[in-house]
Parts: structure tokens; C-alpha cells; sequence
């Protein structure tokens, strides 16, 4: 999408990236496109930001173009493009702006637009948080600027020499010369945490980190993981540098990334007139995506959980920014008063996740220096504050409001946090679950889930139980819906088998699952294609992650969680007589697989002996609980598989 205004062209993707709107993780083009009138497929170019950048600059030569969304974003960089299978220029250079605005950008936009507005050349614009730009090798903002090597930076926690403790003066400004017949002497003072800190800032705003040129990271996996994971420990805005990375003979720059919006300016983005409604261009078709979201509301912004996986911190941030419950409350009038079609009902209160609503760091000066690549993992943060009554109290306002008949909670669950508030749970059960509740364990085993930065099964197994008995209490049959991935970095056969058999055991039938797909800037995405891991100290000897890239081995992969699957069938057993576990080949209830063939006359026909298996007839469907698709071998609970996940994208289903 290009706009356009008396400033120049603007150009993004929307709210979805071009490549992984068009392509499944398998590479295969999809036959339909959520967010196109009539969800026809292929009405984007690939890469489109690229692509309209360059037709604005074809047809008005001179004109400023600035691009932005989360396909630019995520590309800000050099990066490994999965569906090329290699590593890419930054967007700049081949988009040929003159100006990139990564994050959501609202602050920088608005400050952009009106100093080209009153005449400002857009190539003096360098001082924009959030923003990168081309630049000639060596230049710096002002000549006090200091250059450092990345390979300084390439370590958690603190990175710059002290500030020095007996310094003459309290600013740290340097001593004035001994006055006659001192002999030497110097007055000791010492400074409190207070001013080394503001000294470190004040250093770090007039530092620039250079890390390895694309050429470099485009020839050397190891140099790829080392500049991955500098982005990545540079991201907190409270302390992060500048970034330079060169490209070819010139530099691409990177300016920290933006200040969180405080809540009035929140309320500011989320208050404005907007139509509420598709373009009148679109004639009246039905749009899938505005079909989902047409009855939600986004009451927050950012995630701290730093999933390996997913790209939301890298376009949102870490740090999270809500809205006031005004501000909610008025929305959700809003779409009762104005939005043809409402019923009652609103789809979803939430964002990138369902329960971080107004949860932030217990100490502000803590929060700016924090280097934590996730609040919550390997365990959550002593310093986070995982108070859920502010969101219990905004659920039940919502609730309490005229003609709103039923409030759900459609965005994903962060069950580790809800654990932590019983009372949360016991109001999302009793009045916020229309029978099923999207959650995301991702995996069972500790192997995967270390490289996914996710908690352990333990968390979700005490959730569960808390949520089965919550909805029990309330009189309602409710299910959770749990997502799996499929090839991550790091799994091994013997932790998809191991995850299979989990959830044969808990009797979970996933009706489909996701296998994982490396978006750019993602530390997963680093692992698949570097083989190395940059949540630790990354070096030619450092920890190798193994990770299935072959075609036969994702379908393994993606095979062992839909077990029950017949055509999964032969290249499970395969796998398992080939490994030596012919013991889990039968037809007993320990057995993953049968040991007899499907055949042309239908799923479930064996071929071998003649004779058809006994399958139990599915269960009637009831409130708040979906008839199953069809009888299997197999009875227990159901459980609906992941509608189509969007990798590395922040949508309102954004899992956590």
C-alpha cells in the first residue's frame, strides 16, 4: 500500500508481510488471502514494500518516499529470507527510500511529516527514534559520537567501562588543573547509582555499535547469530544504542528504537475518528480479517514473554503500553452504536496476548537498564509485576455496559502469568470462554522449549487443572484449545515422538498444526539459519542447534502431532521400525500407530486381514462444545487444532 501527500509517498505492506501472507511454511503458494476483498489470493506483489517504493521513485523522481509496516520493520537490517534461502540486504538499499520507520512509529511519523512540512530537506532528518536511513561510511550525528565494535556488546548485562567513582567533579566533567602548592591532592567523590546511571545513558546516547557488514553476515552463519543477537540486547529503549551496519560502500544506520507511548497518548492513537469499515472502493465484499476483528478491541501493545519464534518484540517492543479503561469503555460503545452487524457480542478484548493489560517492570530505573531478552523466562522476573486485578476490573466494567450481551477473550492466554492470579482465572472461565480457549504450549519437551524461551509443560498442566474446576464450578463444559509447532530449532525425532506421545496420552486430536516458519529478526529464525544459538555468547565453538530443513523431515515432524492422522500413518511407522519402536505400532491404547494400511475405499479400511477396526461414534455436540470432524480410533477430549497462524506477525490471535 503507497500513500501519498504533499510530503512525499509512504509505503508499507499493511498489516501483513507480503512474503508470509502469500506463502505457507512449506513454500507453497496459498489459495487464499485473508485481508483482500473476497479473500482472492496473489493481489500483492512479493516483497511489497520494496515493490512500491521503487514504482513511487520510477514515477516521481526527486519525490520523498519513506517506507514502513511490519514487512519493513522486520527487514530494517541484513536478514535471512526464508523463502530465497538467503541472507538479505537491508530494505533500504533496495527500496530506494529515503527514510525507514520501523515499530509502530506514530510519534515518529507525526514529527517527520510536520518538519517536512515546514520546509526541513529530508536528508538533515537523523535525530527520529525509530528510524534508520543510508548514510556515507564513517558519519556520525556530531563529532563527540563514538564508534564501537559489536563484539564488545556480545554479552548479557552490563557492557561499557564504569563510570569512574572518584571522579573531581559530580558531572564527571573533567579536573582543572592543580592549583599551586596542592602537592597532588584530589577530593574524593563518591557518586550515587543515581548519577553513574545517568552517566551511562548520557554515553550510550552518543554511541554508535557497528556490527558486521551484510557482506559479512551473508557469507559467515556465525557473524549472522553475533549481529542477531546485538539487535536484540540493543532493543530495550531505555538503553539502546545506535546501530550502523555497512552495505556495500555505504552504511545503513539505525537509530534506537522508540519510546513507549504513555496511556494518553494511547488513548490519543486509539480515539481517533476512525471509519470502523472496509473502504467503500471494495464494493460491500466480504474481508475474512475485518470479518475477525470487526467486533474486538486492542486494549494494549508490546510482549515481554521474548518467544524465539515470534517477531512481535521486534516491531512492537518489549515494554507494554496500554490504554485507560475510558479509552476501552468508549470503543466498546463505539462498536455497539455504530457498527452494522453488532449483536451483543464482542470478540475479543486484547493484543499480541490476552493478559498483560497494564503490566510493567516495579522500578522504572531497573526497566531502562534491563538487557533480559524476556521478563519471564527462564522465570519470571522478581522485579515484574504480574498484578491481574486492573484487567479483572476492566472485564467486568465491559460486562456491565448496556446491550453488550457476551465478552470474549480471543487473543492468546500467557498461562505462566494467569497462574499467578487464581481470581483471573475464575472470571475468565465463568464469563469470558464460548466453550473453547486458545493456549499455547508450543511443546512438552525442555530441549525445544529452552530454544523457545516458553515455560515448562508443569506451567500449563497447573493451569489447566485451575480452569477445568473454574468451569466446572460455573456449570459449563469448556475446552482448551492447545497450540503446538512443528520443526522448531532444536527438535530432535525424539522430541516430536515424545510430544506425540503426550498427547495421545491426554487424548488430544489436533485438527491442524503449524509448522515453523523462520520470519526475519526472529532469534528462531537466527538458529535456522545459522545453527547457532543467540540467546547465549555466540562464537564458532558456542552451542550448535540442530534443525529440520528438509522437506521429509518438517513432514515427520508435522506428521507426529496429527498421529491420529491416517495419512500420517506410513511415514510414522517407518520412522518407528526404523529407530527400533516397532513397540508403539499396534492397536492396543499404548500403541501410537496401527500397524494396518489405510486403502482407496476410505480412511480406517484396513488392507492387510480384510477387517475394518470398531470406531466409536463422535459425541453429540453440545453448548459451548463443537461436534468432532469425524470418528476416530480414538475417544477423548476435544481438541480443535490452530486455525492458520501467521508466523512472526502481531495479530489479535497473537499467541503467547
Amino acid at each position: 500500500m503507497t500513500t501519498s501527500c504533499d510530503t512525499g509517498f509512504g509505503s508499507g505492506s499493511r498489516t501483513m508481510d507480503s512474503m508470509v501472507n502469500r506463502y505457507t511454511a512449506e513454500r507453497k503458494i496459498r489459495s487464499d488471502d485473508a485481508y483482500t476483498p473476497g479473500g482472492v489470493a496473489g493481489k500483492r506483489p512479493d516483497r511489497a514494500v520494496v515493490v512500491y517504493a521503487q514504482r513511487a521513485r520510477e514515477a516521481y523522481p526527486g519525490v520523498n518516499v519513506v517506507v514502513g509496516s511490519i514487512e519493513a520493520s522486520l527487514r530494517r537490517i541484513a536478514h535471512y529470507d526464508y523463502w530465497s534461502d538467503t541472507v538479505r540486504r537491508s530494505v533500504l538499499p533496495d527500496s530506494k527510500a529515503d527514510i525507514l520507520l520501523y515499530g509502530n512509529a506514530e510519534r515518529a511519523l507525526v514529527d517527520l511529516t510536520h518538519r517536512l512540512a515546514a520546509g526541513e530537506p529530508i536528508e538533515t532528518i537523523r535525530d527520529l527514534r525509530g528510524t534508520a536511513f543510508m548514510v556515507p561510511p564513517g558519519w556520525k550525528p556530531a563529532n563527540e559520537w563514538l564508534e564501537i565494535d559489536s563484539s564488545r556488546v556480545d554479552a548479557p548485562g552490563k557492557v561499557d567501562r564504569h563510570t569512574n567513582p572518584y571522579g573531581c567533579e559530580r558531572n564527571a566533567v573533567p579536573c582543572a588543573e592543580e592549583p599551586a602548592g596542592s602537592q597532588g591532592e584530589k577530593p574524593i567523590v563518591v557518586q550515587t547509582k543515581e548519577e553513574r546511571l545517568a552517566a551511562r545513558l548520557l554515553q550510550n546516547g552518543k554511541t554508535v555499535v557497528r556490527i558486521p557488514s551484510y557482506e559479512a553476515v551473508r557469507d559467515d552463519p556465525v557473524l549472522y547469530a553475533h549481529a542477531s543477537r546485538t539487535l536484540h540486547l540493543e532493543s530495550n529503549p531505555g538503553n539502546a544504542r545506535a546501530l550502523v551496519q555497512a552495505h556495500g560502500e555505504r552504511d545503513v544506520w539505525l537509530n534506537p528504537p522508540p519510546l513507549p507511548l504513555e496511556m494518553d497518548e494511547m488513548d490519543g492513537v486509539y480515539g481517533l475518528p476512525y471509519a470502523r469499515a472496509p473502504h467503500p472502493a471494495y464494493g460491500g465484499e466480504r474481508i475474512p480479517a475485518w470479518e475477525m476483528i470487526r467486533f474486538s478491541v486492542n486494549i494494549m501493545r508490546g510482549c515481554f514473554g521474548g518467544c524465539t519464534f515470534c517477531s512481535i518484540t521486534e516491531h512492537e517492543g518489549r515494554i507494554i503500553q496500554s490504554r485507560s479503561e475510558p479509552s476501552i469503555l468508549r470503543e466498546i460503545e463505539e462498536i455497539r452504536d455504530t457498527t452494522d452487524g453488532f449483536t451483543g457480542m464482542i470478540s475479543d478484548l486484547g493484543g499480541p496476548t490476552a493478559n498483560m493489560y497494564r503490566m510493567s517492570c516495579k522500578d522504572k530505573n531497573i526497566e531502562r537498564m534491563c538487557r533480559r531478552l524476556s521478563c519471564v523466562y527462564p522465570t519470571i522476573c522478581v522485579n515484574m509485576d504480574t498484578d491481574h486485578s486492573k484487567l479483572i476490573s476492566l472485564y467486568r466494567k465491559a460486562r456491565e455496559l448496556p446491550g453488550i450481551k457476551k465478552l470474549l477473550i480471543g487473543s492468546g492466554l500467557r498461562y505462566d502469568l494467569a497462574v499467578r492470579s487464581p481470581e483471573y482465572i475464575r472470571e475468565l472461565a465463568t464469563h469470558h470462554v464460548g466453550g473453547l480457549l486458545k493456549i499455547a504450549p508450543e511443546h512438552t519437551e525442555e530441549n525445544v522449549l529452552s530454544k523457545m524461551q516458553k515455560p515448562g509443560i508443569g506451567s500449563y498442566d497447573s493451569f489447566r487443572k485451575m480452569f477445568e474446576r473454574f468451569s466446572k464450578e460455573a456449570g459449563k463444559e469448556q475446552y482448551l484449545v492447545p497450540y503446538f509447532i512443528a520443526a522448531h530449532p532444536g527438535a530432535t525425532d525424539e522430541d516430536m515422538l515424545n510430544l506425540a506421545l503426550w498427547l495421545k496420552k491426554n487424548n488430544f486430536r489436533l485438527d491442524q498444526v503449524q509448522t515453523f516458519m523462520p520470519t526475519p529478526l526472529a532469534m528462531a529464525t537466527t538458529m535456522y539459519h545459522s545453527r547457532k544459538n543467540p540467546l547465549h555468547a555466540v562464537s564458532a565453538d558456542s552451542e550448535t542447534v540442530e534443525t529440520a530443513r528438509k522437506g521429509q523431515v518438517r513432514r515427520l515432524h508435522k506428521a507426529f502431532l496429527r498421529y491420529h492422522d491416517p495419512d500420517n500413518w506410513q511415514i510414522l511407522r517407518e520412522w518407528l521400525r526404523r529407530n527400533g519402536r516397532s513397540d508403539l505400532i499396534g492397536s492396543s491404547p499404548g500403541h501410537l500407530v496401527p500397524g494396518w494400511k489405510s486403502s482407496a475405499a476410505g480412511p480406517g479400511k484396513r488392507v492387510e486381514d480384510g477387517r475394518r477396526p470398531q470406531l466409536r461414534r463422535p459425541e453429540p455436540a453440545s453448548p459451548g462444545r463443537p461436534a468432532p470432524r469425524a470418528a476416530t480410533p480414538m475417544a477423548g477430549k476435544f481438541a480443535s487444532g490452530s486455525k492458520h497462524r501467521k508466523g512472526g506477525v502481531p495479530t489479535r490471535s497473537g499467541r503467547k
